[in-house]
């Protein structure tokens, strides 16, 4: 029973980094100046485009991944929608979440969004007849929600205008003050695109049509008014403190207890993330979890030495992989070339930042604890539990005491936690090595005559 739950832990652990790590094996990659999916034609796998202009009036089954000058999707993409463009339209249905980058984005009447629209530009609107069914999150000069919104809103732009219904709550930074009220909108300036934009006056205008179900949180210099009835809630201003000296105006920065409060939150946290790591990787793989730590004293220098050979060797590595994907991609292996690179980097950086974030701060901390244990309290040195915590619990209150954001020694706790990284790298490059040798050491099978 014990080898069972530790092999479906083991089993669970590699489907949550799939999932993470792992991009699609199947899909369909397209170029060209302006590519056109015609109405009736179905992509059964993750689309890639790279064009100036494309039109989508079929359907994806995946999800569409587009690089383009104009984007306009009139069809369905069943999946995610991923874009960056100079325009964006959004006439048809995205099956889960859209994350857009453009200058101008419009969701056109009628349009539908399953999941979280994330739209990063100059101008947004989604228009009336239009559903985001989760979360809108926006960053831009200006916003212009009219369609109904299936949950939350967080909006930091310079103008921001709320004429349909909101399912949760607002939260809006706007930093709307008195001088802002004679500013001309964006639609004035930006004339090249090819849609109309919409008008919208500066700081946080709601209509008398919107209706907010939850909370409305607004940051402004001047208390704002708004129709009643249309928040449910708790109406809040949070009120931009700034500083003036001469013509630059700074925020004011963090009060010395914040700072503090911050800080002692931020090592209570690293301390209890690495604990359960290494309890973890303790259940797990106690007879690797055991090894390293006995290297790491046996042989520090060479550890240490290792260690910075492994961290340099880890990028050259990485350096090579990009520009071997890049060159057999030019040589027309380019899909299959560049989907077998994402995923050896995918691998890579995921082994390379559970190593050096948790795993060699864990076999380092082990190391210490037993050498504390072993001086102060001998009997609990060879524990299969405190030898770790006691050591992951000293090392992150050296570490964090040097970056103590009261004193300028922030430099020195840079470096000593790069060094814990160094060695902890060089006692898995020794147990690596010394593995390989015992194998290699190991005598052939007999060949039955």
């Amino acid at each position: 029973m014990k080898t069972i739950s530790k092999l479906f832990a083991i089993l669970s652990l590699l489907a949550i980094l799939l999932s993470f790590a792992t991009p699609a094996y199947a899909f369909d990659g397209r170029s060209g100046e302006d590519i056109v999916i015609n109405q009736g034609e179905v992509i059964n796998d993750d689309l890639y485009i790279g064009a100036r202009s494309l039109t989508l009036n079929g359907t994806v089954k995946g999800d569409l991944i587009v690089g383009a000058q104009t984007v306009i999707i009139n069809g369905v993409v069943e999946g995610d929608l991923i874009a960056g463009a100079q325009t964006i339209v959004v006439n048809g249905t995205v099956g889960h979440a859209a994350r857009l980058f453009a200058a101008a984005m419009q969701v056109g009447e009628g349009a539908s969004i399953g999941s979280d629209l994330v739209a990063m530009g100059a101008s947004v609107e989604v228009k009336a007849g239009s559903t985001v069914g989760a979360d809108l999150v926006t960053g831009s000069a200006q916003a212009l929600l009219a369609g109904e919104i299936g949950r939350n809103v967080l909006a930091g732009t310079h103008a921001l205008e709320l004429r349909g219904p909101v399912g949760g709550s607002v939260r809006a930074y706007v930093d709307a003050n008195a001088e802002t009220a004679g500013e001309q909108p964006l639609n004035l300036y930006m004339t090249d695109i090819p849609i109309t934009l919409p008008a919208v006056k500066p700081g946080l205008t709601i209509a008398q049509g919107a209706r907010i179900a939850g909370n409305l949180l607004y940051s402004s210099s001047v208390d704002l008014s708004f129709p009643a009835g249309v928040v449910a809630g708790k109406i809040t201003r949070q009120e931009v403190v700034v500083r003036e000296t001469g013509t630059t105006v700074t925020v004011q920065p963090p009060t010395a207890a914040e700072q503090v409060g911050k800080w002692a939150f931020g090592l209570l946290r690293t301390a209890i993330t690495l604990i359960l790591f290494g309890l973890l990787l303790g259940w797990l793989f106690p007879k690797f979890m055991k090894v390293l730590p006995e290297n790491l004293r046996a042989q520090p220098i060479t550890s240490l030495g290792w260690g910075a050979i492994l961290y340099a060797a880890v990028f050259f590595t990485v350096l090579a992989v990009i520009l071997a994907t890049v060159l057999l991609a030019l040589i027309g292996l380019r899909w299959n070339v560049v989907g077998l690179g994402w995923l050896i980097l995918s691998g890579l950086g995921i082994a390379f930042l559970f190593a050096t974030a948790y795993l060699s701060k864990i076999v380092v901390g082990e190391a210490i604890g037993k050498w504390i244990l072993g001086s102060v309290w001998p009997s609990l040195a060879e524990h299969r539990v405190w030898p770790m915590v006691t050591g992951v619990v000293v090392l992150v209150l050296v570490i964090g005491l040097l970056r103590f954001p009261l004193l300028p020694l922030g430099f020195f706790g840079w470096v000593l936690s790069f060094v814990v990284v160094l060695f902890g790298l060089g006692a898995l490059w020794v147990w690596g090595r010394n593995a390989w040798a015992s194998r290699k050491a190991l005598p052939a099978a007999p060949v039955a005559e």
